[in-house]
């Protein structure tokens, strides 16, 4: 199962590819079989992929790698060079979207960094990255509905309601470790060097 974060991001990219690539009414299919099968949406299975690739290879068989691969690029492109250095380039235009959305206000890289390596509630991640309420709770929706930070689960309170642990970097691996970001005409690149 996927736990890495980077699931929450590609996500919605890889279900709109899914229907691109087989159209609507396969996915309708799909996710109907994902139910039954494993009793799990689309969403689910995407984060816990080898249940989604079965239900794939029921209907197609071996071009289930086909249709997984052909996906999957159309969103990410991964690349690994001697130098250890890794390049990613994000095709998919909506991810680029959240991307740039992301890194270029400097109110959602100061919420990012104030999560990068602890989890915190709303409330202290406004009060540590001194992050006006108002537009700190309207980013950090924006940032947990586009994948970029995750709950990490519930407790309950006192009157057993339950209530979010916190939130983290949906990927810090992204976060942490990019060093450069270009962007071009439809996607982006993102520069990594491994420590």
């Amino acid at each position: 199962m996927l736990d890495n974060g980077i699931d929450n991001l590609l996500v919605p990219s890889l279900r709109k590819q899914i229907e691109e690539n087989l159209g609507a009414e396969k996915l309708e299919k799909i996710e109907q079989r994902l139910i039954e099968r494993h009793g799990m949406s689309m969403v689910q299975a995407v984060k816990d992929f080898h249940k989604l690739d079965s239900v794939l290879r029921e209907f197609f068989g071996a071009n289930a790698d086909e249709i997984e691969t052909k996906s999957l690029l159309n969103i990410i492109e991964l690349e690994k060079t001697e130098k250890d250095e890794e390049w990613i380039t994000i095709q998919d235009q909506e991810l680029s979207k959240t991307f740039l959305q992301t890194f270029g206000d400097e109110d959602k890289k100061t919420i990012l960094g104030t999560v990068l390596n602890k989890s915190l509630i709303v409330a202290d991640i406004l009060k540590e990255s001194k992050i006006p309420q108002t537009s700190g709770y309207r980013k950090i929706n924006s940032m947990i509905s586009n994948g970029i930070l995750i709950s990490n689960g519930f407790e309950l309170s006192k009157d057993n309601k339950k209530i979010k642990k916190g939130y983290n970097s949906a990927n810090s691996y992204f976060v942490g470790k990019c060093t450069k970001l270009y962007v071009f005409e439809s996607n982006i690149l993102l520069y990594f060097i491994q420590n």
